[in-house]
């Protein structure tokens, strides 16, 4: 069986930072938007929980057909969401924290770049 995956980190203000599809199923260009649409439906559902939980990693959220949406939510209210055919939740758990950890260096980067520039 294929598997497809959509990950897309969201900003507070539920503006897409990034995306990237991944997987071996192939890709058509309709499949890239019906993922955007099912990621940005369960926005709502995860602005729901994210009060609710001082959990960051919510786990299964939403799910359409086959396919599910996991999320995790830092600090600052930024989702990293994947969608995701899988059943493997240590292992999105582990991409998620990895990818957390990766977000944080970035923005220090960039937080020393902009001092340096300005």
């Amino acid at each position: 069986m294929a598997s497809t995956a959509c990950f897309v980190i969201v900003s507070k203000n539920d503006i897409p930072i990034y995306e990237a599809e991944v997987g071996s199923a192939p890709k058509k260009e309709d499949l890239s938007y019906h993922h955007q649409f099912i990621l940005h439906a369960a926005l709502d559902v995860v602005q729901d929980l994210a009060w609710t939980t001082n959990a960051m990693f919510l786990k299964s959220v939403d799910r359409f057909n086959d396919l599910v949406v996991s999320v995790y939510v830092t600090a600052g209210h930024t989702r990293f969401m994947l969608l995701h055919d899988s059943r493997s939740e240590d292992g999105i758990k582990s991409f998620f924290q990895e990818v957390h950890e990766l977000y944080i260096k970035v923005r220090q980067l960039l937080l020393i770049y902009n001092q340096e520039t300005f």
